[in-house]
């Protein structure tokens, strides 16, 4: 499907009835509204999560009473937001190899003492991390494709029994193999798959937040350690 493909009337719909539901469900947070307008000023890529998804990623912490959270891939902190003002007493630890990037999150999460941005490739801080006896309730893997399964395996090491591992964009990445003309690349879902240390499934989601049609369809990835 082209991405000026209109969509189906009835799929147009349910896109704006669910945005319309989203929105009513959400609180005014003038922390992410400040984040959210320093990332566009400093011109950083539009693809930070959606706040339902910020607020999908709270109530997981809170279900889990997470006090620990790792995450991988903090673009300017609006996730890293999210997940920090989830549960009292939370600590976030976040991953950006980008230093702009890890900059502006910098300036978006002043004041709050429970997170810490780490700047570096991720699997050489997650090795650094594991070698300070860290260890995590609940990780948030938000990463390109080729990476994916590596983090994967890097965050399980990482995580305590029954703690829980969250891959973001997992279907939108399969797509976005196979439009590039090969065939999609499953090493993710063959890795979780024979990966004894977890129980998991995929989730396929709506992006009702995306403008372009091609990435509309997307899911995710979630994992509890046995």
């Amino acid at each position: 499907m082209s991405p000026n493909t209109p969509l189906p009337p009835i799929l147009a719909q349910a896109i704006t009835r669910s945005q319309q539901a989203q929105t009513q469900l959400l609180t005014t947070n003038p922390r992410l509204a400040a984040a959210e307008a320093n990332c566009q000023n400093q011109t950083l890529p539009p693809i930070a999560i959606a706040p339902s998804q910020g607020q999908h990623l709270a109530l997981l912490c809170q279900l889990l009473g997470a006090q620990h959270v790792l995450e991988i891939g903090t673009l300017g902190g609006y996730s890293t937001i999210w997940l920090a003002e989830s549960v009292p007493g939370i600590h976030v630890t976040s991953i950006e190899f980008s230093a702009t990037h890890r900059d502006v999150a910098v300036e978006n999460t002043k004041g709050m003492p429970n997170v810490e941005i780490r700047l570096g490739a991720a699997e050489e801080v997650m090795g650094e991390l594991g070698r300070e006896g860290r260890v995590f309730d609940f990780v948030f893997v938000d990463a390109n494709w080729d990476q994916q399964a590596l983090y994967f395996d890097l965050a399980v090491g990482l995580t305590r029994k029954g703690g829980v591992v969250y891959v973001d964009n997992v279907v939108r990445n399969l797509l976005d193999i196979a439009e590039e003309g090969d065939e999609a690349d499953w090493s993710l879902v063959e890795f979780v798959r024979g990966d004894g240390r977890v129980t998991a499934t995929l989730i396929p989601t709506v992006s009702t937040h995306k403008v372009d049609v091609g990435a509309l369809v997307d899911g995710f990835v979630l994992a509890r350690v046995k």
